[in-house]
């Protein structure tokens, strides 16, 4: 590896660590300075850096990731707006309110009154009668509202038993990925690369998951980001654009299938299918697909996969 090749990845290492700092840390006061001492740059060497690898200034990131997990937590009614904004690190009510604004259109009360929502077609979102709807849960006039799930095939679920399950705290090494899912290979590629040579992974033993960390009914598919990640027993020694996690463990509603390539949207409108008859709402911590075999091996190619999404009861 040549001195180019792995000062690029120290520094795409630096800041996963960053943006992971910010994700534990995210109703904490996060300045300029505090995240860059995670990064071991200065200041303004880390904004600069920060800004080009990833698009949006430092404190644009922490301000868009702190809004956008408040109004998934609207969607808990057990939660009032004053315990949200708190909760995400804003110092009012009021801030909070004309930062939600800003970004959604709509003030934080008028958005936890909207339809969410439940199935998604093609990267649009629909109600569970199948009305349109865009990211902040307005009705999405440009859409054709003839279109619903009783009276159109475009919509597609799947037979399968979804089970309230109790899941391990599993370690994981992982490399990250930004933008839309189906463009995930690229990290499983990498993840794959560094591991095989340390005996970290082998076909059909080794288990992988996907963790996705950001709501895709609320961040733009360009800024969702997930984790390609192989399972390990022990905890690993990781560096450059590898990094390492745990996934929680506790209460998870389980979902098993098979999956080709086309198949998984369908299967997570089954999910959501399932949460709106079940009792139970989704919890906090984020969902991860689970796969239990290698696609490449399998006799008609597909995935064998236990989707998970953390649950607490309504």
């Amino acid at each position: 590896m040549n001195v180019q090749e792995k000062s690029r990845l120290e520094y795409r290492a630096r800041i996963n660590r960053v943006m992971d700092y910010i994700d534990h840390n995210i109703g904490q006061p996060l300045d300029l300075a505090t995240v860059a001492a995670v990064s071991n740059f200065s200041p303004f060497h880390f904004h600069r850096i920060f800004t080009f690898l990833i698009g949006e200034t430092p404190i644009d990131y922490i301000q868009r990731v702190r809004i956008e997990r408040a109004a998934a937590k609207l969607r808990d009614d057990d939660f009032s707006i004053t315990e949200v904004a708190y909760t995400y690190g804003f110092g009012s009510v009021s801030l909070f309110s004309r930062t939600f604004r800003k970004y959604f259109g709509i003030t934080p009360s008028r958005y936890r009154l909207l339809e969410k929502p439940t199935f998604s077609k093609d990267g649009l979102l629909f109600s569970k009668n199948g009305l349109p709807l865009r990211k902040n849960l307005i009705n999405d006039m440009g859409l054709d509202h003839n279109l619903c799930i009783v009276k159109s095939n475009e919509f597609f679920f799947m037979e399968t038993k979804v089970e309230v399950k109790t899941m391990p705290e599993m370690k994981a090494i992982y490399c990250r990925h930004t933008g839309p899912f189906n463009q995930i290979g690229q990290a499983y590629e990498k993840v794959f690369k560094w591991a095989m040579p340390r005996g970290l992974f082998k076909q059909n033993v080794s288990r992988t998951a996907t963790v996705t960390h950001d709501d895709p009914s609320v961040t733009d598919i360009q800024k969702v980001r997930q984790s390609a990640c192989i399972i390990v027993d022990e905890d690993v020694k990781v560096e450059g654009e590898i990094g390492k996690m745990i996934i929680p463990g506790g209460e998870y509603a389980v979902g098993r299938f098979e999956l080709g390539f086309d198949d998984f949207e369908k299967a997570w409108n089954t999910m959501c299918l399932w949460f709106t008859e079940s009792g139970y709402q989704q919890g906090d911590g984020s969902p991860y697909e689970l796969y239990h075999n290698d696609y490449t091996t399998h006799p008609e190619k597909k995935h064998i996969v236990d989707i998970c999404i953390p649950v607490k009861p309504l």
